[in-house]
């Protein structure tokens, strides 16, 4: 990906969608439902044609409204009523990666964004504060208590390895 902001809608969908997608199924926990904001992240996109600073601010932008789409998703009445289908991702893991990427997504949403925006997308506490519009603080206390949370339900899992 360049380094330069991107106008034309097919570059930005085709720079940035694998980013989108995995962050929304890393937080909605669901392949449809994670196409399905993927693709309100892109729509808004193109309805309130942002101007970005610079590609890092327009990768923001983009992780943000994820991160919101994700929030209304789990406000909507459809979602409080229904219960999803477990599903299995078609990427074959290790059983200890497995483990730990369903006790990552048993954490609650907010801890899954802050853990998702700092290990896999690679932002510090201070950019994923700037992103969520939280007190840095907020976010270090957030991964603090995801960590407890991944520590203890991983304490058992790991202790013969």
């Amino acid at each position: 990906m360049s380094a330069c902001v991107l106008h034309d809608p097919a570059e930005i969908v085709e720079a940035y969608a694998d980013m989108v997608y995995r962050a929304a199924y890393g937080l909605v926990k669901n392949q449809a439902d994670a196409e399905d904001v993927a693709q309100d992240v892109f729509l808004s996109l193109l309805r309130a044609q942002p101007q970005f600073e610079s590609a890092e601010h327009q990768k923001a932008w983009l992780l943000r409204t994820t991160v919101n789409k994700c929030k209304d998703h789990f406000k909507s009445a459809w979602q409080r009523r229904t219960q999803g289908l477990d599903e299995t991702m078609s990427i074959p893991f290790t059983p200890a990666e497995s483990t730990v990427l369903d006790a990552v997504r048993a954490l609650p949403l907010k801890y899954r964004t802050v853990v998702y925006l700092y290990y896999i997308e690679g932002y510090s506490a201070k950019e994923i504060a700037a992103l969520l519009g939280v007190a840095q603080n907020t976010v270090l206390s957030q991964m603090s208590r995801a960590r407890k949370l991944l520590k203890d339900k991983l304490k058992g899992d790991f202790d013969d390895v």
